[in-house]
């Protein structure tokens, strides 16, 4: 049996139950929306009251005709199909599938043809809306709640949707759960709020204007890792290239905090591989469009040696990470090299480092990783000796 067609039957058993339960939804009480799973804690007649309201089908028309919107292929209906259905039920009716005869599939590709010209899925705009008006139902569960996020997390990934979710009143709901009893609940809403504004300064925008980035920073020092975790996420996704995201997380004393994850050990590596990175991005930033001199917490002495000291770690990702932030800091005129050299040691660490990479150059599998880094060493070596003005100094 060819794949395409399985995966044609295999669509249509799941979505044959919301037909039918569409077409005869008004003759019974029973499921309106057969086996699929909506994260929704609304009655199900609300709900497909919610999805029709739109249009409503005129007399003669078939009423799986309610369903408004689409997706744009096979493959996302499928895939939609799936993440809201019944795993065990899922099983059973693909090993079904498998047991047909060569004339039942003749008969269910006809079905099919059928089907899919009569159905009309719900678009993302409209999952959205369902997510949202169950985040404002004050009544329903708490894993109904925490349904309702991680449908708007998956569906805020593509920019369009994205950009809808202010105008369907979702940013107002989802950072009004940042203040949840529930970590989980919390956790969730920061990391919606840092995919929805990755790269997007519009919705960045909108974020900053709702004031989700002081509420974002509390989080951050939450005694829970991962709402730590995802609440940085966020805030490094807020002010990335967004001049007004900057100057408020600077206001809040956003260095600070950047400083206390560096200079903490016993903070998840994780949170440190974050503060770091979002370093080298802050400095990258104000060479490259402001006037460097405003900024001067990113050449004091203490935050530059808490960058520093991170080259010393035995993780190497986070070793490479800040030697990419010293290397940023160190093209900012607020920069001392004085201060890189004598109050944090920076030849010396340059140098210890030096001979800690030579030695993992031995094993072959980190070799590559390895060379990489020592490369990078290097490139900080020369800028360090020449902003301190060793002309003709050659690294070793």
């Amino acid at each position: 049996m060819g794949k395409g067609l399985l995966l044609l039957l295999f669509l249509f058993s799941l979505l044959a139950a919301a037909a039918i339960g569409a077409a005869e939804g008004r003759a019974n009480k029973s499921s309106s929306l057969g086996g699929l799973f909506w994260a929704t804690g609304k009655d199900e007649s609300e709900l497909l009251a919610l999805v029709e309201s739109k249009e409503e089908p005129s007399a003669g028309e078939d009423e799986i005709d309610g369903f408004a919107g689409g997706f744009n292929s096979l493959d996302s209906m499928l895939q939609w199909a799936i993440g809201h259905s019944d795993p065990e039920k899922l099983k059973e009716k693909a090993m079904d599938v498998q047991k047909l005869s060569e004339d039942e599939l003749k008969k269910r590709r006809l079905e099919i043809k059928e089907l899919m010209q009569k159905l009309k899925t719900p678009s993302d705009a409209e999952l959205m809306k369902l997510a949202i008006a169950d985040l404002n139902n004050f009544s329903i569960t708490l894993e109904d709640r925490q349904r309702a996020l991680n449908e708007l997390l998956f569906l805020v990934e593509p920019i369009d949707n994205a950009n809808d979710l202010d105008k369907l009143g979702g940013l107002v709901v989802v950072i009004r759960e940042l203040d949840n009893t529930e970590t989980d609940i919390r956790t969730t809403s920061a990391w919606i709020l840092g995919k929805a504004s990755q790269n997007n300064a519009l919705v960045q925008n909108q974020i900053l204007t709702h004031g989700a980035l002081t509420k974002l920073m509390k989080m951050v020092n939450s005694s829970f890792t991962e709402e730590a975790v995802k609440a940085l996420y966020a805030i490094s996704a807020l002010i990335r290239d967004n001049e007004i995201g900057r100057r408020l997380f600077y206001s809040e004393e956003g260095y600070i905090m950047l400083q206390d994850i560096m200079g903490n050990s016993s903070i998840d590596i994780r949170l440190r591989k974050k503060a770091v990175f979002l370093v080298a991005d802050l400095a990258d930033y104000q060479v490259q469009y402001a006037d460097n001199s405003e900024i001067h917490f990113l050449g004091d002495r203490f935050f530059l040696k808490a960058v520093v000291d991170l080259i010393l770690t035995p993780d190497l990702d986070l070793q490479e990470k800040a030697l990419l932030a010293v290397r940023s800091l160190l093209q900012l005129a607020s920069t001392d090299a004085s201060d890189l050299r004598d109050f944090c040691s920076l030849d010396r660490i340059l140098e210890s480092t030096r001979e800690d990479l030579e030695k993992l150059m031995l094993e072959e599998d980190l070799r590559d990783y390895v060379n990489e880094i020592e490369s990078l060493r290097r490139e900080v070596t020369i800028i360090f000796h020449s902003k301190l003005e060793k002309v003709g100094w050659v690294p070793t």
